[in-house]
């Protein structure tokens, strides 16, 4: 599923237009990336929790020439699924 077919299900399924189900899309993506940027979890209960997290600086290879490189630190974002997630996955009840 791709943006638009979820603009579609959010619109058909809350009985709004495709442009307030954007606004909606919207607003609730950048409410999970400036908050996860901060170092806040977001947690939604049944569905999962986005986290930020650390990847350590470490030494790689450049695949071409076989030549050490240094790969700097980064942040990162981890989803962990919750329970009745993973419930309806793998169809447990």
């Amino acid at each position: 599923m791709n943006k638009p077919e979820l603009l579609e299900k959010i619109a058909t399924n809350a009985d709004i237009s495709k442009a307030s189900a954007e606004r909606v899309l919207k607003v609730v993506m950048e409410t999970v990336i400036k908050t996860v940027s901060k170092g806040d979890n977001v947690q939604l209960v049944g569905f999962g929790t986005f986290k930020s997290g650390r990847r350590a600086a470490r030494i790689g290879r450049n695949p071409q020439t076989g030549a050490e490189i240094n790969i700097p630190a980064v942040k990162t974002v981890k989803f962990t699924s919750g329970k009745a997630f993973k419930d309806a996955i793998n169809k447990r009840k």
